[in-house]
């Protein structure tokens, strides 16, 4: 297959942040189709990207023979249905974190997608950091030791507006849990291994947002036993007043090993911070070139801002393992499997209790 056909379903902010700028950087792929339940964000995007086919109805789209590959970027609640589908009519999907509303469902997808041998794969952006691949080349080259602990600090200042559908539960599942703690999860999963045991906590402290009801988390706190014997802190919040928000506010992860010590903060992309066994405490150390760009991605870090355009590789990786006919390096059983985490979190902050993982 030469010329690659792209459907986009779901039209808003990450599609034109993320998804978009990084098709536009593949070979011979044409954003062929869009989809979005709102005209006028339809529009913006049939606009934006010149496609030629447009529906408000995902049925649609996914049903054409024309459609090689599909992006999903709509509220959480419609992922499995519409990637599932996509599957089984022979499409490649790459589907926006969290995957779905339960792990079930996320399993159900990652099978579907499996039975009907298409690339899958999750929206883990950050895996895509150039500091989040060095860290994870350490820490698998034996640099760290045995793993003893793992933290994760992430606060936003998103003060009290209307989030839309993200902070309607029976839309999006959790709020703070899937939307920004599921990126960090993910990266105690790939640095440690799989989780034993957790107890979580979450709050809702606006119950209402610029004038609309609020069901869903602003803060949460997981506390986890790893298989390893590992431990794990990791916190989110949306309401750490005065933090701003994205790359400028707090997103930070440490872990701490028989032989010593990474830190890594999104701000930084291109550097780390290490300290050995008993030295005199971390210090800065640099990314090599190497990791600076996804393998095989085209994009010149010195064009842009890299805080941002590191999110381009995704789509690249997306595409290349089409391409090559290979699993995707993010696949739905990385969402499945942090999907699982978060449903024992619910679990626990509803029952008060520890909770064991499978």
């Amino acid at each position: 297959m030469s010329n690659l056909n792209v459907a986009v379903i779901g039209c808003g902010g990450i599609t034109l942040q993320n998804h978009l700028p990084g098709l536009a950087l593949c070979r011979e792929v044409k954003v062929h189709a869009l989809c979005d339940a709102n005209p006028a964000t339809l529009e913006q995007a049939r606009q934006h990207t010149g496609a030629a086919v447009t529906s408000t109805r995902w049925e649609d789209i996914i049903s054409r023979d024309d459609v090689h590959a599909v992006i999903i970027a709509t509220p959480n609640f419609l992922h499995p249905p519409i990637a599932i589908a996509a599957a089984q009519s022979g499409k490649h999907v790459l589907c926006e974190k969290p995957l779905a509303l339960n792990a079930a469902d996320a399993r159900a997808m990652a099978e579907a997608a499996e039975q009907a041998g298409v690339r899958h794969m999750t929206a883990f952006t950050y895996q895509f950091v150039p500091a989040m691949r060095y860290l994870r080349h350490l820490v698998s080259r034996g640099d760290l030791g045995e793993p003893y602990h793992y933290r994760s600090c992430r606060l936003q200042d998103w003060g009290t507006r209307n989030l839309g559908w993200r902070q309607q539960r029976h839309l999006a599942g959790s709020g703070e849990l899937g939307d920004m703690l599921s990126h960090r999860i993910d990266f105690a999963l790939q640095l440690v291994g799989p989780m034993k045991r957790l107890v979580a906590d979450l709050k809702t402290l606006t119950p209402v947002r610029d004038g609309a009801p609020n069901d869903t988390d602003d803060w949460v706190v997981l506390l986890a036993e790893f298989a390893s014997g590992a431990t794990g802190v990791l916190e989110s919040s949306k309401l750490a007043s005065g933090r701003n928000e994205s790359w400028r506010s707090l997103d930070y992860v440490e872990i701490n090993g028989s032989e010593g010590s990474f830190e890594f903060t999104t701000g930084k992309w291109n550097e780390l911070r290490a300290g050995r066994r008993g030295g005199p405490g971390l210090a800065p150390l640099a990314v090599p070139r190497e990791f600076w760009v996804w393998p095989g991605s085209p994009r010149d870090p010195a064009v842009g801002d890299p805080l941002v355009t590191f999110r381009y590789d995704q789509a690249i990786e997306f595409i290349n393992a089409i391409r090559e006919q290979r699993p995707c390096a993010v696949t739905f059983h990385d969402g499945a499997r942090t999907q699982a985490v978060m449903d024992a979190a619910l679990q626990s902050a509803a029952s008060r209790q520890w909770v064991e993982l499978k």
